[in-house]
């Protein structure tokens, strides 16, 4: 869900096509969904980046560890997994479910948002949204380059979606790295 495509932006990537697994078809998913098991079923229909790519039919799922495989129709050998390796699997923003926690939100949401200093500076844009140990703001920097931003209450005390930015309280030096 956090990089920006060429697809409208009524959609959002919830996965990405990864490598091929096996003979069959199977290929693994880089997922971008924090509910993948209801998110990934058979039957389940993705719109597709490159849009030529799709739409893409699920039709087998199942947990290698923790790899995600997924069974597509009209995939049915490892060439033709390897043809839609790195397609980005796209759901419409309408279809996502409402967030229960008022503190929760979707990478969409942020990115595009103003940043700004507690003293209404603005420190750039939000252009993306990284998950990793722990959720990164990707902020683009006013006068040049990208700040990563710890998504947590201490440093980021307020979105304001209706207002289109969130307020950065940098500790000290964080803003140096």
């Amino acid at each position: 869900m956090s990089s920006p495509h060429d697809n409208p932006i009524d959609t959002v990537v919830v996965g990405r096509i990864g490598r091929p697994h096996g003979v069959r078809g199977e290929v693994t998913v880089e997922v971008r969904t924090d509910d993948p098991d209801l998110r990934f079923v058979p039957g389940a229909v993705f719109r597709t980046d490159p849009p030529a790519r799709g739409p893409i039919t699920v039709t087998r799922v199942h947990w290698h560890g923790t790899t995600l495989l997924l069974g597509l129709e009209g995939v049915d050998s490892r060439e033709a997994a390897e043809a839609v390796r790195n397609t980005e699997l796209l759901v419409e923003v309408a279809d996502l479910p409402e967030l229960e926690d008022p503190e929760s939100y979707y990478d969409h949401q942020l990115v595009g948002l103003s940043a700004r200093l507690p003293d209404g500076r603005v420190l750039g844009e939000v252009t993306g949204v990284r998950h990793e140990a722990q959720d990164l703001l990707v902020v683009r920097r006013s006068e040049g380059g990208d700040a990563l931003i710890p998504f947590v209450a201490a440093i980021v005390p307020t979105v304001d979606l209706d207002g289109g930015f969130l307020v950065v309280d940098p500790p000290e030096g964080l803003l140096e790295l």
